[in-house]
């Protein structure tokens, strides 16, 4: 009898367990519906526009052309790689993509000592005159930009008449016509137009800083320059690290757009990368497996430099990205 009498507490007991984490996790999910549906609705565009497509990349390793389907489309292997590496365009094509992106590589310090400097800018009016002129040009598209850059450059361009009054040259040039000058002008163009803009990541990075590690440094005696060197940049070198890997894995891109805009017949040794390559050879010939070929071609490479940035960058400052 009493041990019947001791078991009922232990049945209460079990009826009132709380609820198991299913149905919690499925009334949280339900109190962030709307939240969770603008979710799924970017991994779906996601799915559709980028991961579907990959599909496609097949055809690098086919003999593929509009009149047969993919699935038809005969298998050459990697015909069309070894035909890219003998091509007579190789190399001068890769000269330029990796001269005009290791160049553009090279200003990767820009935008870290413009949002330094910009952060030592007592003046809040200064401060944000300067922000929204550097980042106004970042806006334009490059078809705007590139036609403001022709009229400029051209012979009769406000560049020419300054350089003329200065009697730094003799007569107009055509500076896009002239192949020596296309990666100045490439490289001067981009940092005109993503300095202001590349800056803000480093400036929210700054902005995360703690005040009291600056008044630290300025009981120690250390000048505004000390502060940057030995409390700003140690404190955002995390930050520094990731976005050198991502520049890094994009070496082989040289800003399609920027290239097209510019580029004209008379430049053309100096203008041909990769990327320019790849459109004029699949869309003006018609040649769609050499293309993606090429393409894929470049992807692999921009994976490699990847991993090997990433896996140096964690072992020499303990950040990556994976």
């Amino acid at each position: 009898m009493d041990i019947q009498q001791s078991s009922q507490p232990t049945a209460v007991i079990q009826t009132n367990t709380p609820p198991d984490k299913r149905r919690k996790w499925l009334k949280k999910l339900y109190t962030q519906r709307h939240i969770q549906i603008m979710a799924l609705l970017g991994i779906a565009w996601m799915i559709i526009f980028n991961y579907i497509p990959m599909y496609g990349v097949v055809i690098a390793f086919k003999d593929y052309d509009i009149i047969r389907t993919i699935s038809e489309a005969p298998w050459v292997g990697l015909e069309h790689f070894k035909e890219f590496l003998a091509d007579e365009n190789f190399g001068y094509v890769m000269r330029n993509t990796l001269g005009i992106s290791l160049l553009k590589l090279a200003t990767f310090p820009l935008p870290i000592i413009f949002a330094l400097f910009l952060n030592e800018v007592r003046s809040l009016r200064f401060k944000k005159s300067i922000q929204t002129i550097s980042y106004l040009p970042h806006f334009l598209s490059w078809v705007v930009l590139g036609g403001i850059l022709a009229t400029w450059l051209s012979d009769i361009g406000i560049f020419n008449k300054i350089f003329m009054a200065l009697n730094l040259i003799d007569q107009p040039i055509s500076f896009l016509a002239e192949p020596k000058y296309f990666w100045t002008i490439v490289i001067t163009s981009d940092i005109w137009k993503e300095l202001g803009w590349s800056a803000i990541i480093y400036l929210a990075a700054i902005t995360s800083i703690s005040p009291e590690m600056y008044e630290a440094a300025r009981i120690d005696g250390a000048g505004r320059f000390q502060q940057m060197w030995y409390v700003t940049l140690p404190a955002i070198k995390a930050t520094i690290s990731i976005l050198f890997i991502l520049a890094v894995s994009g070496v082989m891109n040289s800003n399609f757009d920027q290239i097209l805009v510019l580029r004209n017949s008379l430049n053309d040794s100096a203008s041909n990368v990769i990327d320019y390559y790849v459109y004029y050879t699949g869309l003006s010939q018609g040649r769609f497996s050499y293309s993606t070929a090429v393409g894929l071609f470049k992807s692999v490479i921009a994976i490699t430099l990847l991993l090997i940035a990433n896996q140096v960058s964690k072992k020499l400052n303990d950040t990556s990205l994976f």
